[in-house]
């Protein structure tokens, strides 16, 4: 599984890369989005926009209580940004999307930057060993 994990992320980062080379910085995240969706199914890799997953707290469901931007062939999380730099926050907010979906690999990147290679952090929840 880690080392599927690791190929798949670098697949996605190359996705990534295609995408920004093309599109430049300066759209809106779902821009980015909608074409690295695109760019992976060129690469026959599958992946679900914008997939709702729910929370319970105290008995109560919440059906939308968050939305993945992207999880890619099931496992892995990718949460896109389009700001000026990336903070705490952002990497919180995939570690949490991690452990809610039960998930180990995440990536948070930012389209926002000159080249994508500095807007790129990896994230792990339990990773396999």
């Amino acid at each position: 599984m880690k080392e599927y994990l690791n190929k798949l992320s670098n697949e996605v980062i190359g996705a990534a890369i295609e995408v920004h080379q093309d599109l430049g910085p300066g759209l809106l995240e779902s821009s980015y989005e909608a074409s690295l969706q695109h760019e992976l199914s060129l690469r026959e890799i599958g992946s679900v926009r914008q997939l709702l997953l729910a929370i319970t707290n105290q008995g109560l469901v919440i059906p939308d209580a968050y939305r993945i931007d992207l999880l890619v062939e099931g496992c892995l999380v990718v949460e896109l940004k389009t700001v000026e730099a990336l903070v705490q926050i952002h990497s919180s907010q995939v570690l949490t999307y991690l452990r809610m979906s039960n998930n180990h690999l995440g990536l948070l990147i930012n389209f926002r930057t000159v080249l994508l290679k500095d807007g790129i952090k990896r994230l792990v929840h339990n990773f396999p060993s």
